[in-house]
């Protein structure tokens, strides 16, 4: 009766590693894997590059703004060329056609801006491809180990629990993956496209004050 209660309490379990649980989804699971090393490459390529195109001196526009109202032009364009941020790009721009109309200005300048942003958003409409690919590749997973459970039970004419079950986790796991993949490449995808936004938001004051700088006569 003891030993009956004993093997009751503790039945044998067999515990998967990451690495075996992830192979048991399946062939479908390489493709699923391969998106999300894309994904992490993508998202960390593009965060690295915002962060080196973005960041500036707090002042830097403050600088240009004082140089060009004493007339300096030359330490205006010193301080644009030596900053290596996307705000220093656009603004080398607009100093580069000073001289010229001011409408021919705001238009170089705003073409200046739309490359900026251009190369900001470069690969980042794949992690919005991945976001919905991903899913997508985890659910034929998911549907073609169910075909394949049903396709055993018809041609051995036996309903065993243990099959259904133990085979529906398998493929199940390609659906829990592939869901995972997305989440995380739609997150990313956001999250870079919000700091873009931000930069615009930035850019177009930084160059509406270097335009009204040009409007005041130098001192």
């Amino acid at each position: 009766m003891q030993t009956m209660i004993l093997q009751i309490a503790a039945p044998p379990q067999d515990e998967l590693t990451f690495i075996e649980l992830m192979m048991k989804g399946g062939i479908v699971m390489i493709p699923i894997l391969l998106l999300s090393l894309a994904a992490i490459y993508v998202a960390v390529e593009r965060y690295l590059y915002l962060r080196s195109a973005i960041t500036r001196d707090n002042n830097f526009v403050s600088k240009i703004t004082r140089s060009l109202s004493t007339g300096n032009i030359a330490e205006a364009k010193r301080y644009a060329q030596d900053d290596d941020s996307a705000t220093g790009n656009i603004i080398s721009a607009g100093i580069d056609s000073i001289g010229r109309p001011m409408r021919e200005i705001e238009s170089l300048m705003e073409s200046a801006t739309n490359i900026e942003v251009a190369m900001m958003e470069r690969n980042t409409g794949y992690l919005g491809i991945i976001a919905g690919v991903a899913p997508m590749l985890g659910f034929i997973g998911t549907i073609t180990g169910i075909i394949h459970i049903f396709y055993n039970i018809s041609i051995q004419d036996n309903i065993n629990i243990g099959v259904i079950s133990g085979g529906l986790y398998e493929k199940m796991i390609t659906s829990g993956t592939g869901l995972g993949v997305g989440i995380i490449a739609y997150v990313a995808y956001h999250l870079l496209q919000l700091r873009i936004g931000r930069f615009t938001l930035q850019i177009q004051k930084d160059v509406f004050d270097f335009l009204r700088s040009l409007q005041v006569p130098a001192k």
